[in-house]
């Protein structure tokens, strides 16, 4: 096993680890039916604005970007050992 191999697979299990945390860190976006039966509020309210959204947004397009580069590390990975 060489050395690229090496700091492809430290990579692979950082983003990993990354996307992991990044996925917990988000809100569900499903609508629950106990939130409807229940009375839910919504996220928006009148005085809070969007502020949770900002955040959303943020941990959703650094889950993609994570998911890219970890996708394309394992392709390469795969041409180099195979």
């Amino acid at each position: 096993m060489g050395i690229v191999e090496i700091i492809l697979g430290i990579a692979l299990l950082v983003l990993a680890v990354g996307i992991s945390v990044l996925v917990m860190m988000q809100k569900s976006k499903e609508g629950n039916l106990s939130g409807a039966i229940a009375g839910g509020s919504d996220s928006k309210n009148f005085l809070g604005g969007s502020k949770g959204n900002d955040k959303d947004k943020v941990l959703s397009t650094l889950t993609a970007i994570f998911s890219s580069i970890f996708a394309v590390l394992v392709v390469v990975m795969y041409i180099i050992v195979g």
